[in-house]
């Protein structure tokens, strides 16, 4: 296990800063995961850690040692990359075995540690076939064992996911993390898919436009994103954001969403939009925060929309109704809403709203 460091970590091309001041602490044995769009830097400073590309300031350390002036080979880490990245004219075995040739490593002991990562990674009836023999969930298990044997202090991974189909996926995120807990090595993993970061991460670093813009873990930055940006970045189905003004009504607050719509806000809620000094504001709406109303809910928390669209996903549904005008999606048991539907009843859960300033973006609460 290793200690991995960054401090202010930055990469310049030209005029361009793609990563910007970057400070991150891995702790021994931890899962990173670095998420975001494409083009937020998350690639770039995983090769920058892998001392595959060149950083332009800062400094990155691992249990304690700078690694600006160490060469890739010396640190001591492993990368599976997105396209595999196997020696086409070699067997499964010679792959996985040749880092440890070029260690000049005995023959029988290659033999034994790449057997031994064979059957981790079930390769066993494999070893002798060539990549173009393979499946792409199989080259991605060789991939991936050819990083295992080499023992690293760090893995790192490059989306190694992002060419296998939906259902190889799921099954090989599953692989890679039960083999990281099992090994307990320090691993960095970059991928532009938020169910892959929620689902495997320890913490999880979400990018955008070179910068850091949230650090937490799964369920930390799920419920409490810092920004709107990171509110509708992490989550399937995504947030949905509405505007809304706040104004007063009988010595209480509501938040007008216009077209009728107004929903009471709690005292805590109020108090934090007053110390914010903003009465206009950004909502956001998770699914799940948005259900059909029941005959008893409180006038106060409910609004009434058609039913746009419905989508079925088994377990539950997702409904896409109208609140002020924008569309925001709504979770409901299979069957219970359907397309066309008029004037249904919906309610909020308002002790779940997050908050945004409306310029910034900024969580207010």
């Amino acid at each position: 296990m290793a200690e991995l460091t960054l401090r202010t970590v930055e990469k310049r091309f030209g005029n361009v800063q793609a990563v910007k001041a970057v400070d991150l602490d891995v702790e021994h044995g931890e899962f990173i995961v670095l998420v975001g769009p494409s083009g937020c830097g998350k690639s770039t400073l995983l090769r920058m850690i892998a001392g595959l590309e060149e950083i332009s300031s800062g400094e990155i350390m691992l249990d304690g040692r700078s690694l600006n002036a160490v060469a890739p080979r010396d640190r001591d880490m492993a990368m599976v990359f997105q396209d595999y990245a196997l020696y086409p004219h070699m067997t499964v075995a010679e792959n996985l075995g040749f880092a440890l040739k070029m260690r000049d490593m005995a023959a029988a002991a290659i033999e034994e540690k790449v057997h031994a990562v064979a059957r981790m990674l079930e390769l066993d009836a494999l070893l002798e076939r060539k990549p173009k023999a393979l499946s792409g969930g199989q080259r991605q298990r060789v991939a991936l064992g050819r990083a295992l044997i080499r023992d690293p202090k760090v893995f790192l991974f490059d989306e190694p996911l992002s060419n296998l189909d939906a259902k190889l996926r799921v099954g090989m995120r599953m692989e890679i993390r039960k083999l990281q807990v099992a090994l307990g090595t320090t691993s960095i993993y970059v991928t532009h898919d938020q169910i892959e970061a929620m689902t495997m991460a320890d913490r999880i670093v979400v990018l955008k436009l070179g910068e850091v813009q949230q650090i937490g873990t799964p369920i930390d930055i799920y419920q409490r994103p810092v920004n709107s940006f990171v509110g509708t970045f992490i989550g399937s189905p995504p947030m949905s954001l509405v505007p809304a003004r706040r104004r007063g009504e009988n010595g209480e607050a509501v938040l007008a969403f216009g077209r009728g719509h107004d929903i009471r806000l709690p005292p805590e809620r109020v108090e934090a939009l007053t110390r914010a000094g903003v009465d206009q504001v950004e909502v956001g709406l998770r699914a799940e925060h948005i259900s059909l109303a029941e005959p008893g809910d409180a006038d106060g928390a409910a609004f009434t929309s058609d039913v746009i669209l419905v989508e079925e996903h088994g377990a539950d549904s997702i409904a896409v109704v109208t609140l002020g005008e924008r569309e925001v999606m709504a979770r409901v048991k299979p069957g219970a809403a359907h397309v066309g539907d008029k004037a249904r009843r919906f309610r909020l859960d308002v002790d779940a709203l997050h908050l945004f300033h409306p310029e910034t973006g900024r969580r207010l609460v």
